[in-house]
């Protein structure tokens, strides 16, 4: 007993100076504690135990884990050691947390947010201290849990992330609990108890948590332990099974590990994403072991936006990947043929000799096919197509932008997504009180203007051109399954709209796509010449309002049964073809290696 005199508390600071200094074993130490509460104190703990209660315990279920395609873990549990403080056994939360300073570190930051979390709590409500402790601290705190009263040791489950980085913008991460997180469940004021933040964890996070169970324990007057009468485990949260690759989501992350880009692998039969990758990435783990203020400012406030899904959130300028949308209007409502021939020169005044506009290229390139237009990628005979479609209709190239998907959702299962901007003569009245004018039908038509695409779009919109014209919602989840392996739903890609073109002009588009990559002159010729896969595809450059220039290119593969299809965007960059291009080569060549694609 506290004889008044400050002996215990001298006591129990010499034993945690022992403890910490490492002059005594824990082992030493246990068996000594054992000789002193068994035989020394026995009197005493004899009296103490008839003031032993029941206590009820709710218990946190195993969170379900987050899987790829084959089974790797994407996000796991590990055992982790931690302590909570229940206010109302304390003699003083200020004095608690004092002493147990003297044990495992404790920072202002952490006692600050302890009597915080103690204030707006019941008082008998655990509130957690400090968590993934080691073996050694956990120890510590157990032998000198007669001198920490209202200080409970527990072993829970922590988040791991085993492959973090590389499916960090898919997976997400956990954090704590917030008071806005707050719905009446139970479980989430559990001490330690954490919820989805982002990305699968967040979108399935009622999938993923379960149901709690509850144990019915006798406890002495310090709060520990003595038995257990009865318990009802949980129920664990189901699994969520991806549709990504694993292997290959790391092998394109570290390709692009020293970029800012996003790049979206995709089964275009399936509408599977085999891979979905954002640079520069972030470690998950960080904020499931606590992230300091200064970590958390020096991620949001980094310049190439790490915590961003590029693939899914980026909004860009397609470029000139917008071209297959300019030349299938121009094809299906416009009149023209894939044989017409109209002029490519370096300059154009089609809006007049005060707003002259260039092609990419400095020479002339006299007529050429529309599909040799999209092969060489010219601007100039994009603007000729853009003023006739004009003159028609000036609602026809943005409808047609819509009917591809540009600027919408896609309905993608599994994370969120930015819908981008689709203008038109609708969409500027209402956001810039203005007309629409030739010059904006004339922007539209390469790329530019008020127009802006995620990576996924443009993934989704030329997977319906390389296969049966019909745009489907991408998958990044699977199914979900009980912790025993049944499924409890599993996902599939529903169409959500058709290309607005007939089948010949579909055709068309294929056999210009083709020609991107077929054709001496094409964009692509220099980038799979040599390459053992038949692709198509189209390359893109553009300016942002910031006037970064992006790097886009997109490819399918093989074109005789197309499989696969790639798409790479790189935030800083000259040339779709030159930059990007080579990424998207090897990742379908690596994707042929990994069994995607038939050769």
């Amino acid at each position: 007993m506290d004889r008044g005199d400050g002996s215990r508390h001298k006591t129990f600071t010499r034993r945690a100076a022992l403890l910490a200094g490492g002059k005594l074993s824990l082992a030493a130490v246990l068996i000594g504690r054992m000789y002193y509460l068994q035989v020394l104190e026995s009197d005493q703990y004899q009296m103490l135990a008839e003031e032993n209660r029941i206590s009820m315990r709710l218990l946190a279920p195993p969170r379900g884990l987050v899987m790829d395609r084959f089974g790797r873990e994407l996000a796991s549990n590990r055992q982790n050691y931690r302590v909570v403080l229940i206010a109302e056994q304390t003699n003083g939360v200020a004095e608690t947390l004092d002493r147990l300073a003297r044990v495992i570190p404790i920072t202002p930051h952490q006692r600050r947010r302890v009597l915080r979390e103690v204030m707006r709590k019941r008082p008998f409500v655990p509130v957690k201290v400090a968590e993934n402790l080691t073996w050694e601290q956990f120890a510590r705190i157990n032998v000198l849990l007669p001198d920490l009263p209202g200080v409970q040791p527990d072993v829970g489950e922590g988040r791991h992330y085993p492959v973090g980085l590389e499916t960090a913008h898919i997976v997400g991460y956990v954090s704590s609990v917030s008071e806005a997180d707050l719905t009446g469940d139970p479980l989430l004021e559990l001490p330690g108890f954490r919820i989805g933040k982002n990305g699968i964890e967040k979108i399935f996070d009622e999938t993923l948590r379960g149901k709690a169970g509850n144990s019915r324990v006798e406890v002495n007057a310090y709060g520990r332990e003595i038995r257990e009468l009865a318990r009802q485990d949980g129920q664990p949260g189901d699994d969520v099974v991806l549709t990504i690759d694993a292997d290959l989501q790391e092998k394109i992350s570290r390709r692009l590990a020293d970029e800012s880009a996003a790049a979206v692998v995709m089964d275009i039969h399936q509408g599977e994403i085999l891979a979905m990758v954002s640079a520069p990435s972030y470690d998950p783990n960080a904020f499931n072991l606590g992230m300091s203020t200064k970590a958390w400012r020096a991620l949001v406030q980094h310049p190439r936006k790490p915590l961003i899904n590029k693939a899914i959130a980026g909004q860009y300028p397609p470029g000139s990947t917008f071209k297959i949308v300019t030349l299938a209007a121009a094809l299906e409502a416009g009149g023209f043929d894939p044989s017409d021939r109209i002029s490519c020169p370096a300059e154009w005044d089609g809006l007049g000799e005060d707003a002259i506009k260039t092609n990419w290229k400095e020479e002339d390139r006299g007529l050429i096919t529309l599909t040799q237009a999209l092969a060489e990628s010219c601007n100039t005979v994009f603007y000729e197509l853009a003023v006739s479609l004009h003159n028609q209709d000036e609602e026809l190239l943005p409808a047609f932008a819509a009917g591809f998907g540009f600027g919408q959702a896609t309905g993608i299962v599994g994370v969120g997504e930015e819908p981008g901007v689709a203008s038109g003569p609708e969409w500027k009245r209402r956001n810039r009180n203005d007309f629409w004018f030739t010059g904006d039908t004339v922007n539209m038509s390469i790329g530019q203007g008020f127009l802006a695409v995620t990576p996924l779009q443009i993934a989704n919109a030329y997977a319906a051109i390389a296969t049966d014209g019909i745009l489907i919602t991408p998958l990044v989840v699977n199914s979900t399954r009980t912790s025993d392996g049944a499924i409890v739903h599993e996902f599939s890609a529903e169409p959500t709209g058709v290309l607005p073109v007939s089948a010949d002009t579909l055709a068309d588009l294929q056999a210009a796509t083709r020609a991107v990559i077929s054709t001496r002159l094409g964009t692509g010729w220099p980038i799979f010449n040599g390459s053992p896969l038949l692709a198509a595809g189209k390359s893109g450059s553009t300016d942002d309002s910031a006037e970064q220039v992006h790097a886009l290119f997109v490819a399918y593969a093989n074109t005789n049964d197309p499989q696969l299809l790639v798409t790479v965007v790189l935030d800083e960059g000259e040339s779709g073809a030159d930059d990007a291009g080579p990424i998207a080569r090897q990742v379908l060549e690596r994707s042929v290696q990994a069994g995607w694609v038939a050769n």
